[in-house]
């Protein structure tokens, strides 16, 4: 089975995230920059599903030529090859934009299977799988806390509030996956060294068909019109319990429309 895993670079959440004045896009060039955490389960998935049914794991990437470094990280997991899409015209892509060049890149490959996490850090949006699916015209079974691939039948157990439901479709197909469907291997030392040898192939905006006005800043659908950086904290109010402490909470709660 070929598997096509997404993973994508985002700032780390440990660093200070802001955006730029300049085109109020986050700025990822002042930050350290890390894989999708959500991602590395979606490697891991795809890696365990090739180890039982065979098959080669590729990852898909978009970003600057920055990202080369978690692409890299992916293939010392043991993913077999990867695909990066990096092109200056990308710039500022919303997610719509980004389905729709990552959906020209799928065409270029050959899949049973494509894997997401179910959620970047970076956007929080969760809207990437179903992108995807409409734009590719693939099967989605989203939120997967477990993958069983049975022949050609892809069978998920669908993470809801009370439990789980069993979601299954016919390959191809696109799945997201949740933090609790594994954990994710470290790479080896071995695993680190192979990673400089596997295949890399960098595709531009031309090389996968992809029309220049349909993405970057200046024609996203979705755009950041004004923000506002959080004004510093402020110091505290201090109740000072007279024997009337527990009033005083409560007063303030209230002004505060708490309780």
């Amino acid at each position: 089975m070929n598997i096509v895993v997404l993973v994508k670079q985002v700032p780390d959440t440990w660093a200070e995230r802001k955006l730029k004045d300049s085109d109020k896009t986050l700025d990822r060039a002042s930050v350290d920059v890390v894989m999708n955490e959500i991602d590395e389960y979606a490697v891991e998935e795809a890696l365990k599903i090739k180890e039982a049914s065979g098959g080669e794991v590729t990852i898909l990437t978009m970003g600057p030529d920055r990202a080369v470094e978690t692409i890299r990280k992916a293939l010392s997991m043991g993913a077999d090859k990867a695909v990066h899409l990096s092109d200056d015209a990308l710039a500022g892509s919303d997610a719509v934009q980004t389905s729709y060049a990552l959906a020209k890149v799928l065409e270029t490959l050959e899949y049973d299977l494509v894997i997401a996490g179910s959620e970047a850090t970076d956007s929080r949006m969760a809207i990437m799988a179903a992108l995807l699916a409409e734009r590719t015209g693939k099967p989605q079974l989203s939120g997967a806390r477990k993958v069983t691939v049975d022949g050609s039948t892809i069978r998920i157990e669908r993470q809801t509030e009370n439990g789980y439901d069993v979601v299954e479709a016919a390959a191809p197909a696109i799945v997201s996956v949740v933090e609790k469907i594994n954990e994710p291997r470290y790479p080896s030392f071995k695993g680190i060294m192979a990673a400089k040898k596997k295949p890399l192939t960098t595709l531009t905006l031309a090389d996968a068909g992809i029309e220049a006005d349909k993405v970057g800043l200046g024609s996203a659908p979705s755009q950041v019109v004004e923000f506002a950086n959080k004004p510093p904290r402020q110091a505290g109010q201090i109740v000072k319990d007279e024997g009337d402490g527990g009033a005083k909470i409560a007063e303030y709660l209230a002004s505060q429309k708490l309780v």
